[in-house]
């Protein structure tokens, strides 16, 4: 069993604050260890529960978050941006299934840590053939389209209840209750790491034993649309040949498959920074 752990840096244990995610602050440095240890945590109960290789994708910001040199050494790590596929990169190369580790809730979750969607400085809303979409539903969308199925994803309350609307039968760690968007009852270290650990290992039993989450299919031709936080945005992002201008921040297209909806969202937000 070829396992894909994609991992994302504002649902690891212990983020609350933008101040931990950013390579710019000292916090950084910190956190981006525990980001590893969390995957580590990944990888051994995946490794438990009779995985075959684990390949680990470094999803966050610019991709080169994850310390390689304390990085279990069973894992192949894709790092670097930009990628085909970015925070799933590898999930077209034969993988059997997927994991979501250190995720967070779509843009304007309550009581969600750090909720956004993509990118908290360019996207209010996104919307996969009309229905309201974060990070969790785009990359489970692409895995889908695939045959891979999500098998596991760890974070707040916030995205563990999201997860639960895109993927029927999904398992949930959650590391951190949120009370706010900064703001979080933490679980000691030791302890988020142990319940990702024992979650992996069942997830990959139960994927063995024939009673893993189905694969994600999202209905062909996939309608992206992306409404975005200022007008100047949407000017910018319309530039992609096929789009279609809804109004002043609201920008679609329709794309055959789930890889062109993911490259062409991706292209689009792209398009946009200001």
């Amino acid at each position: 069993m070829r396992l894909l752990i994609a991992a994302d840096m504002e649902g690891i244990s212990g983020v609350v604050s933008w101040d931990h995610v950013n390579i710019e602050h000292p916090e950084y440095q910190r956190f981006r260890r525990i980001m590893t240890q969390d995957v580590n945590a990944a990888v051994e109960g995946a490794y438990e529960g009779g995985a075959s290789e684990v390949i680990v994708t470094d999803g966050h910001w610019n991709s080169t978050n994850i310390l390689i040199e304390e990085l279990d050494p069973r894992a192949h790590l894709n790092n670097g941006s930009p990628s085909p596929f970015s925070m799933v990169e590898g999930v077209a190369n034969n993988i059997d299934a997927a994991m979501f580790i250190g995720y967070h809730a779509r843009m304007g979750t309550p009581q969600a840590i750090l909720d956004h969607t993509w990118s908290s400085t360019r996207v209010e809303n996104l919307w996969l053939n009309n229905r309201l979409a974060g990070e969790t539903g785009l990359n489970a969308g692409l895995c889908g389209a695939f045959g891979v199925p999500v098998l596991l994803v760890s974070g707040d309350q916030a995205v563990c209840a999201e997860a639960g609307e895109w993927i029927e039968g999904v398992l949930s760690v959650q590391v951190k209750k949120a009370v706010g968007r900064h703001a979080a009852e933490c679980l000691p270290l030791a302890e988020a790491q142990r319940r990702i650990r024992e979650g992996a290992a069942q997830a990959v039993r139960n994927y063995r034993d024939g009673a893993a989450p189905v694969p994600l299919d999202l209905a062909a031709p996939i309608l992206v649309g992306i409404e975005f936080i200022y007008s100047d945005m949407a000017d910018r992002a319309a530039l992609l040949p096929g789009s279609m201008r809804i109004d002043g921040r609201k920008v679609e297209f329709s794309a055959v498959d789930m890889p062109g909806a993911y490259q062409g969202f991706r292209a689009m937000v792209t398009l946009a920074q200001r």
